[in-house]
């Protein structure tokens, strides 16, 4: 059983670019319904769906046989015809109500058919084979199927579409029309309106042409034509055929035998179907080219966003504080033993700043105490989508909205985790500190020493109240108190001098320890925003570039 060959370009009649084989189209539609799932409206999936899945089915069975569906209304004359084309009284007849019940296939060369009858589900006993003493004078027929569908329009026909089901997988479909009857509306409307863009395999007998004279034949052929052309057929094959009389259906059989010759209609009828799955996806094309949109998120939109959620989550509002906090703890380290002592009586100076624990503020991010946090994070989100989507097909832009928002709910979380992890601690204290307190207390215990000196120079030299032990009597010398003094003066300018230093050290040293922090913060906010945020946005924007690449391609 040979099959048809699809990967192949054809050049348009006219010349110009050769458009893409079958095959290539339909691999294009192949990814355009698999990029759409999700966002491209259900039915226009699900009609290239079908589309894919006929044409797979179609394009492995036997290319050597066409299916021409025979398809009309009650009265038409179409069985009567099928009887007329395959020379045999193969299909009943009735005049006033519809008699074929099931579809009749009359085969023509029989070999290697089997599969493709199966796969239009034609029942064993309604199938039937022209006989080789009867195939002398159509041979030119060899490879036919001709199917004769029950009446679309039947009682039957409501609860059983075998009519429909056949209409839209046969190689080529001649609708059996009549005289008096060929511009019904529900014909035309459910049916012949439908098959725009399908003029190479679709064929119009207007049957029982016996009835009219010349005149009234032309002119019904003329009003027909004109009728189909309205409805969107470009070029209709109208032909005018008779059952009952004798060459009143050769009109018919050479067309069916030109066909049946190219072995191409087949194919012709799957590309008219891609061409209407491309004419349906139209609705989802923008205004502006959807290739324009770019498939990465820029850099400058990068910082806006990871600027955006550190304003949303108080990374500054926090390095404000622990440069505050670290400033202000580092007084009971550094500062000036006796101004701290006078500053006690006034308290814990962290707790007058009212900052609590930073771990603590920092935990409680997603919770309560932020409670407008969720809000801005989405503002952000919304912000970055809205610059991206701008030129995009709405269901395009929801998807894209979608993906940036689908870990919204887990990013304030997720951001108060990772900050948690680099809170600084308010009690940590640097090995200088230590050096520094240790200076200040020797320099207390050296304007101690030296007050004590003084002291006893004034009581036991001065004011003459005893005799110093020998080994002190240096203590009671009068001539060294200058010396004291000037030893008194130093250590508290020393002090103070030192205190000044350490404080404008510790206020350097708490902007880098911010810095740090604040730098720390932004990365770790930045790289949860591309795996949260970034990663499923890009993910749509290469699908949103993909699927508008194989729709091009598909058009093309």
């Amino acid at each position: 059983m040979s099959t048809a060959t699809t990967g192949t370009t054809s050049t348009p009649a006219g010349g110009g670019r050769a458009r893409p084989g079958l095959g290539s189209r339909l691999a294009a539609l192949s990814r355009v319904v698999e990029l759409g799932a999700g966002t491209v409206d259900p039915p226009l999936l699900e009609e290239a769906g079908q589309v894919l899945l006929r044409a797979g089915d179609r394009l492995k069975l036997s290319s050597e046989h066409t299916v021409v569906a025979l398809a009309g209304g009650t009265g038409s004359g179409k069985s009567s015809l099928f009887n007329s084309v395959s020379g045999l009284e193969l299909s009943p007849t009735g005049v006033r109500r519809p008699t074929t019940a099931r579809t009749h296939a009359c085969v023509w060369g029989l070999e290697g058919a089997g599969p493709l009858l199966d796969w239009l589900q034609i029942q064993w006993r309604h199938r039937f084979a022209r006989a080789s003493a009867l195939d002398k004078d159509d041979g030119a027929l060899h490879g036919l199927i001709l199917l004769d569908l029950p009446d679309h329009d039947s009682i039957r026909a409501l609860t059983d579409h075998e009519a429909d089901r056949l209409i839209g997988v046969a190689d080529l479909v001649v609708w059996v029309l009549d005289p008096q009857k060929y511009a019904d509306a529900s014909t035309h409307r459910r049916y012949i309106s439908e098959l725009s863009g399908h003029d190479a395999v679709t064929v119009y007998a207007l049957n029982h042409a016996d009835r009219l004279t010349q005149e009234e034949l032309a002119e019904c052929v003329a009003d027909l034509t004109g009728l189909l052309k309205r409805e969107g057929i470009t070029d209709p094959r109208v032909v005018a055929t008779s059952a009952i009389t004798p060459r009143g259906s050769e009109g018919l059989k050479a067309v069916l035998a030109d066909t049946v010759s190219r072995r191409r209609a087949a194919i012709l009828r799957l590309e008219a179907d891609v061409e209407r799955v491309m004419r349906d996806m139209d609705v989802m094309l923008p205004e502006a080219d959807p290739l324009t949109v770019p498939p990465t998120v820029d850099g400058a939109r990068r910082v806006g966003l990871t600027d955006a959620l550190c304003d949303a989550v108080g990374v500054p509002a926090i390095g404000e504080a622990m440069e505050n906090v670290y400033a202000t703890r580092s007084q009971l380290w550094v500062g000036w033993p006796y101004a701290r002592w006078a500053n006690r009586l006034g308290g814990d100076p962290v707790k007058h700043l009212r900052l609590g624990d930073l771990r603590d503020e920092i935990r409680g991010v997603p919770g309560g105490d932020v409670s407008a946090q969720p809000a801005e994070v989405d503002n952000a989100v919304q912000a970055l989508t809205d610059g991206l989507t701008a030129d995009m097909h709405e269901s395009w832009r929801n998807g894209v909205k979608r993906a940036a928002r689908s870990n919204a709910t887990r990013i304030p979380g997720a951001m108060a985790e990772e900050l948690d992890q680099i809170a600084p601690r308010l009690d940590r204290v640097p090995p200088s500190w230590h050096l520094l307190r240790i200076w200040q207390w020797l320099l207390v215990l050296l304007f101690v020493v030296a007050v004590a000196w003084c002291g006893t120079t004034l009581v036991y030299g001065v004011m003459g109240a005893g005799t110093l032990p020998d080994g002190l009597s240096a203590l009671g010398d009068v001539g060294s108190l200058p010396w004291v003094g000037l030893i008194m003066i130093s250590a508290l300018g020393l002090g103070i001098l030192s205190a000044v230093a350490s404080r404008n050290f510790v206020v350097i040293a708490a902007g880098n320890e911010r810095e740090r922090v604040e730098r720390e913060m932004r990365r770790r906010v930045g790289a949860l925003t591309e795996s949260m945020v970034i990663a499923p946005v890009e993910r749509e924007l290469a699908r949103h570039r993909e699927f508008y690449e194989a729709l091009r391609s598909l058009r093309d």
